[in-house]
Formats: C-alpha cells, structure tokens, sequence
C-alpha cells in the first residue's frame, strides 16, 4: 500500500476524556443512528451536522467515528488491488465504500473540518490465517489516533474501518457489523492487532518488529471486550500432533465474565460446528487443553460468550 501520512492531531484536555462514560456514547450513537445516511450532503456538511450538538471534542469525535463506520463499508475489490484513486474523502462519500486508507482519511477530514486535530497512521494488519507468519510486501493497513492533551502519552487510537466490519478470507465479499472496540481501543491490545510503519506511533507496548507481529495470532473483539493481557502459545502458528493435547491459556482483565468458551476449526467448506469445551478461570486466567485430531492445515478460533477471542493456525499431523 502506498504510504500517504495525514498529519493531523486531535485536541482535548485530558480531564474532559475522565468525565465520559458509556451512557454517553450510547447516546452519541443513537442520535447518529437517527440520523442515518445523509445521502444528500457533502463532508463538510455531515461533519457540521454530526458535531453541532457536541461541545465536548470526545463526543464529537465518537459522532465522527460512529457515522462513518455505520455508513461506509469496506470495498473488496479496492483493498485486494491496494487501489488508492478513491480515497479522497468526497470520493469515499460520494461511493460509500473505501480502503481502510480510505476510512482513515475521512475520519481524518471529518475531524479537522470539526476543529479537531487528528493523525493518520500507516502499517499492518492481519485478517485471516494465511497471513499468519507470512509479512506481506507492502503496509496493508491504516488507522487513526487522536490527542487528548499536549502530553506525548495522551493518544488513543481510532480504526474505524475495522469498526464497520470484515471482508471474508479472499477479500470477495464484505459483512457490515459495527463494533465500538475501535474507538479509543485499549493500547496494548490494539498493538496485538496492529503494528505501525513508525515506532513513534505505537502508543503503549507491542511488537519489537514487523515479523515479530505477524507471528503472533489473530486477535478478536472479544479480546478488546474482555481487555487481554496475555496468551499461550504466544506464536500464532501451532504445529502438532494427532494424538496430543495441547494447552492454552489466555489472560483476562475480566476473565470473571466469561461464561462460555467456544471453539470452531476450519473455513469455507471445512467450517466445523461451533464445539463448547470445558475450561478453568482462575488469577485472571482461562485455561483448557485440546486435541486437534483432525490432519492437515486449518485456523483455529477460540470464542468467549460467543465472540471472537483468538485465531490460530494450527498444522496437525500423525505420529
């Protein structure tokens, strides 16, 4: 992907982003819904429509987020090709489908438009097993982050893209299915799921390299909800045996709220039925061993209360 830095930064005191709460951004989110998709107006037009009821820049930010993640979708064909022709913001509004640059570059737009400063970040991503220990050639990805006061350790990162949905294994086919993990994610579990081209910009700790992140496996929404902390096997690329069990053990912020662990092996033609399995929690930890019984190369998705937690690929062979 070509890398096209935005220089922006957002802007707010670091007391406001204290005095925000869930309820709050339920009702940005309602009032957003109701606006639905202002078919007839230009960027700058929704920007002012979005914000004109905030005076808080978080709130107005959230509006900005919201909106474009229920009301742009991710273009298949446009990010397997890295087409980059329509990612100006008036395109984006005008197709309402766009590259995750693309998504990036509207918030980005939005943002400014509305008197917020904001940053376009370019680098990684992985979506599906495939890439799983496999750096591509080129940045396949971009978010956003978003100051909250002049101190260097006051970004929070955005990814609206993500927030919209997913594009299946091949990049045919996209799901809409809006998700507020993305807006102000965790740090050190967003770092899980992205990797940054500039150091400067990983906000909190995470992979040393591009490999290193690439490595690791595939991290769900279910990770942002239940806030990881850690995993095992920490590799994402898991050879075994038939015949052996092997273990797995996931570190939890909130692992008290997990209630049920499900796992599902396969996709397209081999997805297999979601199976529950019985695991322990215990010091903020869940903890269960499997047996992959099944031969050959597959990914390997671990959900807790019905979300995506974890994807591994696993290559399970006979003695």
């Amino acid at each position: 992907m070509r890398v096209i830095y935005l220089f922006v930064a957002l802007f707010i005191t670091s007391s406001s982003i204290a005095q925000i709460n869930v309820k709050q951004y339920e009702n940005v989110d309602l009032y957003v819904k109701k606006l639905g998709p202002l078919p007839l107006l230009n960027v700058a037009s929704i920007a002012d429509t979005l914000t004109q009821n905030f005076t808080d820049k978080t709130l107005k930010s959230r509006a900005i987020f919201s909106w474009i993640a229920n009301n742009i979708a991710l273009d298949p064909k446009a990010v397997r090709s890295n087409d980059t022709k329509n990612i100006q913001p008036e395109n984006v509004i005008l197709n309402r489908k766009t590259t995750p640059l693309g998504f990036s570059t509207l918030v980005q737009e939005m943002c400014s438009l509305s008197d917020i400063r904001c940053l376009t970040v370019d680098g990684y991503s992985k979506f599906n097993t495939d890439q799983i220990g496999e750096m591509p050639d080129d940045l396949n990805y971009s978010w956003n982050v978003i100051q909250l006061s002049t101190s260097p350790s006051n970004w929070y990162y955005v990814d609206a893209a993500k927030a919209s949905g997913s594009l299946d294994k091949k990049f045919m086919a996209f799901t809409p299915l809006f998700s507020d993990c993305y807006f102000f994610s965790e740090k050190n579990i967003f770092n899980l799921d992205h990797f940054p081209d500039n150091n400067a910009w990983m906000l909190g700790s995470g992979s040393k390299t591009a490999k290193a992140f690439y490595d690791l496996p595939i991290i769900g929404t279910a990770s942002y909800i239940y806030k990881t902390q850690a995993f095992f096997p920490e590799q994402g690329f898991i050879k075994c045996n038939t015949t052996k069990a092997n273990s797995f053990t996931i570190k939890l912020q909130n692992s008290a709220e997990i209630l049920d662990v499900t796992i599902i092996i396969g996709d397209g033609a081999t997805l297999s039925k979601p199976e529950r399995i019985n695991f322990t929690s215990s010091n903020d930890e869940i903890k269960f061993n499997y047996t992959f019984k099944k031969e050959g190369e597959y990914p390997f998705k671990i959900l807790a209360n019905g979300n995506m937690l974890l994807t591994y690929k696993i290559e399970s062979a006979s003695d």
